[in-house]
C-alpha cells in the first residue's frame, strides 16, 4: 500500500533587489555586509562567510499586516500567537482578474469559520509590471465585514491591496483588523492550492513595535 505524500504550495512573491511593491514606498536594498572575499582575511585559510544586509520597509514582498498596522494598540508581529498564522485550516475563494469589487456574494455558501480565507484573482500575473498597480481587484467593506462576521480567521489576497486605493479610507483593513484578523497581502500561485483540504502558514519574524512584515506564505496539502 501506498501512503500518501505531502506536498508544499509556495504562494511568496521573490525579494529582490530594487523591486517594487507598492508604488511610492523604497524598493529594497539588498547587499554584502561581508563579502566572502573579506571574509578570507579574517577566517583561516578555506574557511569563508557571507553576511548578508538588506534595507527595506517591511510592505515588501508578500506580507503580513498585524492589528498593530492599523491600530495603535493592536497587537504588534510580537504578539502574534503562532496559532493565528500557522497550521489553519485553508480555503481558497477563486474570483477572476475581471472583477474588480469583491462583495460578500462571492463568499455565499462558503464555510468560512475557522478558515484562512486566500482570495484568487490571478491578479499577481501583473507583478512585475504597472498594470499591477492599477484597477486592482479589491474587497469592498461588506466583504469585510461578511468575513469577520462568518469567522474568518486570516484574509489573504493575490491583488495589489485588499482594500480600494483608489480613496484614502481602508475599511476593509480597518474592519479586520479591528477584529485581530491578520491580512497577506501580495500573494500568487493560488491557482496552486486546493480549495480546501490543506493547512496555510504564514509567519513573519517576532519583531516588537511593528505591525507588517514579509512573509514566507505557503500551504500543506496532504494527511
Amino acid at each position: 500500500m501506498t501512503g500518501k505524500t505531502q506536498k508544499l504550495i509556495d504562494v511568496s512573491h521573490v525579494v529582490e533587489h530594487g523591486m517594487i511593491t507598492y508604488k511610492g514606498l523604497p524598493a529594497p536594498i539588498i547587499c554584502d555586509y561581508l563579502s566572502r572575499e573579506a571574509s578570507e582575511q579574517i577566517y583561516e585559510e578555506g574557511t569563508s562567510f557571507h553576511i548578508g544586509r538588506i534595507d527595506m520597509v517591511a510592505n515588501t514582498g508578500t506580507y503580513l499586516d498585524a492589528p498593530f498596522h492599523r491600530f495603535e494598540e493592536g497587537k504588534d508581529l510580537s504578539e502574534l500567537d503562532l496559532s493565528s498564522l500557522a497550521n489553519l485550516d485553508g480555503l481558497v475563494i477563486n474570483i477572476g482578474p475581471d472583477v474588480r469589487e469583491i462583495t460578500p456574494a462571492h463568499f455565499s455558501g462558503a464555510d468560512i469559520k475557522g478558515k484562512a480565507v486566500l482570495i484568487r484573482t490571478d491578479w499577481s500575473g501583473h507583478w512585475g509590471s504597472d498594470q499591477y498597480f492599477e484597477d486592482h481587484p479589491c474587497l469592498n467593506q461588506a466583504a469585510a465585514e461578511y468575513l469577520r462576521d462568518q469567522g474568518a480567521v486570516l484574509v489573504g489576497i493575490d491583488s495589489h491591496n485588499i482594500d480600494d486605493t483608489r480613496g484614502n479610507s481602508r475599511p476593509v483593513h480597518s474592519t479586520l483588523l479591528g477584529a485581530d484578523i491578520p491580512i497577506v497581502e501580495h500573494m500568487t500561485h493560488l491557482r496552486d492550492l486546493p480549495e480546501t483540504g490543506f493547512k496555510f502558514y504564514a509567519v513573519p519574524v517576532k519583531v516588537k513595535g511593528m505591525g507588517t512584515f514579509p512573509v514566507r506564505a505557503f500551504g500543506l496539502i496532504g494527511p
